[in-house]
């Protein structure tokens, strides 16, 4: 139950005597902590903030993503229409449980990738009419900045795509950043929402990282509000749980999305806990490495 009173503390004050309320009850562990996260999310939700109808995140539910990305896509999708309903999907996991399962399953064609063999293996044996049909590819290979394109390209995608999602757990900003194979009108990508804006920092490009489970990993918000604007694109919000960001490409914003399209007005907090990835903690352990600070107006890093 150490786990249960920790999330109490978390919500609101009005909120606290209800649930621990429950803990003298017969609830069983597991109810009382959806329950928890449940009123968590919809406390969050109900700020003057989030009730702005162009913000992302009160549209957001976890249908097959990690957190709420599904929602946010469907709504973003909802805005800018999807004209060819494809996707590319850089550190796919096991194929049940990432941003375009969703997609795949709802109609959508497009490229897994992944460098683990053994989750490969799952996808191909789980999706496998997915694969035969040749609504899904998939390619396992481990991605480099220098590499990504012709990955994709191998892939049998290129030119404009509906879609581009990376979370590898690293390089994102580094992969990201080199990736002209396909033009995506929108683009979700993994911050390190350790960093708060306005600190505009990168980790260090390694060949071949391998995240190790703690906060020494990708890139700040700010960093990539940045590299999304040379690249074309703006900042139109971030899950709650302060895992991705979202980008729409800047010919398709219009008025559609909440302004100014910057770090500090979609920051979201790491919120880890809120759809059941890590029930007891918000943050990841601490972990050090070096961080390059990234200036985009010079590019000087």
């Amino acid at each position: 139950m150490g786990i249960i009173k920790r999330c109490v503390k978390r919500l609101v004050p009005e909120l606290q005597p209800y649930l621990t309320a429950m803990l003298q009850t017969g609830y069983s562990a597991m109810t009382i902590r959806t329950s928890l996260t449940s009123l968590r999310a919809q406390s969050l939700l109900a700020s003057e903030r989030a009730r702005d109808p162009k913000r992302l995140p009160a549209y957001g539910f976890k249908g097959y993503s990690q957190n709420d990305e599904d929602g946010i896509l469907q709504e973003i999708f909802r805005r800018i229409n999807a004209t060819r309903q494809t996707f590319v999907e850089v550190g796919a996991g096991s194929g049940t449980q990432n941003n375009t399962l969703y997609l795949l399953l709802s109609g959508w064609r497009g490229l897994w990738i992944e460098c683990d063999a053994r989750l490969v293996s799952s996808i191909n044996n789980a999706l496998a009419a997915y694969i035969e049909s040749g609504h899904l590819v998939v390619r396992q290979a481990f991605v480099e900045r220098d590499n990504i394109d012709s990955i994709i390209r191998g892939g049998g995608f290129d030119g404009e795509i509906d879609l581009l999602s990376i979370d590898i757990d690293g390089n994102d900003y580094w992969v990201w950043k080199e990736i002209a194979a396909v033009n995506p009108r929108v683009v979700t990508i993994e911050y390190n929402a350790t960093f708060r804006p306005p600190v505009s920092v990168v980790m260090d490009y390694g060949k071949e990282h391998r995240w190790d489970r703690t906060n020494y990993f990708g890139a700040s918000l700010k960093a990539l509000e940045g590299l999304g604007r040379q690249k074309g694109y703006a900042l139109v919000g971030c899950c709650l749980a302060g895992v991705n960001a979202f980008f729409v490409r800047e010919d398709l914003v219009q008025d559609r999305f909440c302004s100014p399209f910057t770090a500090e007005n979609h920051y979201e907090p790491p919120r880890y806990s809120l759809f059941g990835a890590r029930p007891d903690e918000d943050v990841h352990p601490s972990g050090v490495g070096v961080y390059k600070r990234v200036e985009h107006d010079s590019e000087r890093e």
